[in-house]
């Protein structure tokens, strides 16, 4: 067996391994965003807590969610190669709080005004 089939092998056999753990990741994160889901309509539905708690939870469910699809799909994390991807992530959501809130200030600001 020459070096060169070795190495071929060796490759190979490190590609499968890599495609393997991604799929597992991925798998990963279709089961949390699924249970998170899950979780979510579970507790709207079931009305087993107050509305103040049911709405807390629905928050924290949220987040959790968030960060799921952030980590797992999207690949962003807090590591020094991912920065400039979390830059561009967290000024997006700036330019659309921006877009959000002033519309919401000025309907605001019309309904006063046809009061």
């Amino acid at each position: 067996m020459k070096f060169s089939d070795i190495k071929e092998r060796l490759l190979l056999d490190s590609k499968n391994a890599e495609e393997r753990s991604e799929r597992r990741f991925y798998t990963l994160g279709l089961v949390l965003s699924v249970v998170l889901t899950v979780l979510s309509f579970g507790s709207v539905m079931s009305d087993l807590f107050p509305r103040g708690t049911t709405i807390w939870l629905l928050v924290a469910l949220a987040l959790a969610q968030i960060v799921v699809h952030l980590r797992i799909f999207l690949h962003i994390d807090l590591s020094h190669q991912k920065r400039e991807d979390l830059q561009v992530l967290l000024f997006t959501i700036l330019l659309l709080s921006i877009m959000g809130f002033g519309t919401l200030w000025v309907l605001a600001d019309l309904m006063d005004r046809m009061m």
